[in-house]
């Protein structure tokens, strides 16, 4: 039967740019090649840094991206388990968790998080969710100490006690100290001490029974992550870059992705195509699956 033209007008917008068509073909080759899913998360926050420096919203992981991932999740054969591709600077921390407990419910933890370039904060605790981590020698991943409005939880908690400490000592530092301390509300010390322990117990949890599950010696190492990671005294920045062979020394379970040099192509090729699309586009975000389907954030709309 001959397409009508709502037929023909649907096919085209199914197709979309040829950006979306190139992507689109990377990512399904890489399925062919895994015999996995795959779904890609992609933020464009490095390709649309004067947006976000003139107020663009949405580009972090929040919780609008539980619709992005249903719409991607539902269809697959989900006994292939997951390899999500994440490249994002991190987030809201709730989301994260009902991202995390989602996916891992809906592909029974198998689960594997490949890091192209970089997946901070939040992004980096996502990663400690799965089974294993695939990273090269230029993936990064990051601190996870909370951050409460754009400042770390630790240095909020560090700044009152040293405030504390000098006052204690020499009354006199009141009037330095009090201009300091009044731009935080009462409550917000309490509020980024309860962060902190959100954070590390969640990624305790996720790494004792995934990446670190039937291991005798669980405890022991995820706690060797968290105290690295989740220490602000010892990371000194939240946009710290943690290599993969940072990573390694602590534990985590990473994989080279330079060990097999067909998925390294095909990898990278989802990457440039994925950073193409940002620069060059309207789009600031996209979560998309290996069959084409797609929740594509654009500046002013979503598509």
């Amino acid at each position: 039967m001959t397409p009508s033209w709502p037929d023909v007008q649907t096919a085209v917008q199914q197709t979309g740019s040829p950006y979306d068509v190139v992507r689109r073909g990377y990512v399904a080759d890489l399925a062919l090649y895994t015999g996995r899913n795959v779904i890609i998360y992609y933020s464009g926050w490095l390709e649309k840094q004067s947006l976000v420096g003139q107020g663009l919203t949405g580009y972090e992981i929040n919780d609008s991206d539980k619709t992005g991932f249903m719409s991607t999740v539902h269809g697959l054969d989900r006994d292939k388990g997951l390899d999500l591709i994440l490249h994002t600077p991190g987030g809201d921390i709730a989301a994260c968790e009902s991202l995390v407990d989602y996916l891992r419910t809906m592909f029974a933890g198998d689960i594997r998080v490949i890091v192209p370039q970089l997946a901070m904060s939040c992004g980096t605790m996502i990663a400690l969710s799965a089974r294993q981590v695939i990273m090269g020698k230029h993936s990064s991943l990051g601190p996870i100490d909370p951050q409460i409005g754009g400042v770390p939880a630790h240095g909020i908690i560090e700044e009152f006690d040293q405030a504390k400490k000098e006052i204690s000592a020499d009354p006199s530092t009141i009037p330095v100290w009090q201009p300091i301390i009044g731009k935080y509300n009462p409550t917000l010390v309490g509020e980024a001490a309860k962060a902190i322990r959100w954070a590390r117990d969640m990624v305790d949890i996720w790494m004792q029974t995934g990446m670190f599950a039937g291991r005798t010696d669980k405890v022991d190492a995820s706690k060797k992550v968290l105290d690295e990671l989740a220490d602000h005294a010892l990371t000194l920045s939240h946009s710290r870059h943690i290599s993969s062979s940072k990573a390694k020394s602590l534990g985590i379970v990473v994989v080279d992705l330079e060990s097999d040099p067909d998925l390294q192509d095909k990898v990278l090729a989802i990457h440039h195509s994925c950073t193409q699309t940002l620069a060059d586009t309207r789009a600031f975000k996209i979560i998309e699956n290996n069959a084409g389907i797609a929740v594509i954030s654009v500046v002013n709309q979503v598509r």
